[in-house]
């Protein structure tokens, strides 16, 4: 009997050891353990919306022929999205979150970017432009994406109003949305693009999340998304 209590204990202490190892920390600390969460996407595609013919899997690799961005078919409010994707020489695609309106998203949503920052065209581009950025409203603090054909890591997660980026290991990005209660200029002053219509802090806090297809004239290819919904 003592012998049984001892391993009931341990075994409840490692447990415990165990479930704090892969504890959820917002803002982020690491990439997470996903290995227990959801599939965003089927292989199938089945439970995505995107026009057919556009966007394809194969060997569980996603990628889009054509500028048309794909959906989850349900809304989601607080979540951690992780998820890997591959840029080609000139790639500019982004991932979508809170889509109130998926016929009429640019203005409807927030973006996060990415980019081939060692491409001249995005180089030489404002820094909201860049990989990282929340599209058009606030600049990644440092570049840390990887040159074309090689594997990057994101994990956005998104708490309200509060969204954090992580990429390739390091917090790059974080935005409180209420902040930005004009269309026209960012908290800093800077000129947000006209097609950015809506302030981000009237912009509700759930939504479809998205995935921008073939933009630019160059690929973008996704893997391993996953997803955790939060409180």
């Amino acid at each position: 009997m003592r012998k049984y209590f001892i391993f009931i204990t341990l075994y409840g202490l490692f447990a415990f050891l165990l479930s704090c190892g892969n504890e959820i920390s917002i803002p982020p600390k690491s990439h997470p353990n996903v290995s227990k969460w959801q599939d965003l996407f089927p292989a199938d595609l089945s439970n995505a919306v995107f026009p057919a013919g556009i966007w394809t899997s194969e060997n569980g690799i996603f990628t889009a022929s054509e500028d048309q961005a794909i959906w989850t078919d349900k809304d989601y409010d607080n979540f951690i999205l992780d998820l890997e994707f591959k840029t080609a020489d000139g790639t500019n695609s982004g991932v979508i979150v809170y889509c109130s309106n998926i016929s009429d998203w640019i203005p409807n949503s927030v973006e996060i970017q990415i980019a081939d920052d060692f491409a001249e065209q995005w180089a030489n581009s404002p820094k909201t432009w860049q990989c990282g950025a929340f599209f058009g409203h606030l600049a990644a603090k440092k570049s840390m994406v990887k040159k074309p054909g090689e594997w990057n890591r994101y994990t956005i997660t998104c708490k309200d109003k509060m969204i954090y980026v992580m990429l390739n290991g390091e917090l790059v990005n974080e935005m409180n949305m209420s902040l930005w209660t004009s269309a026209k200029t960012n908290p800093d002053g800077s000129e947000i693009p006209a097609w950015l219509s809506k302030p981000l802090a009237e912009l509700p806090t759930y939504g479809r999340i998205g995935f921008q297809g073939k933009h630019a004239g160059a690929p973008i290819y996704f893997r391993n998304i996953k997803i955790k919904e939060i409180n």
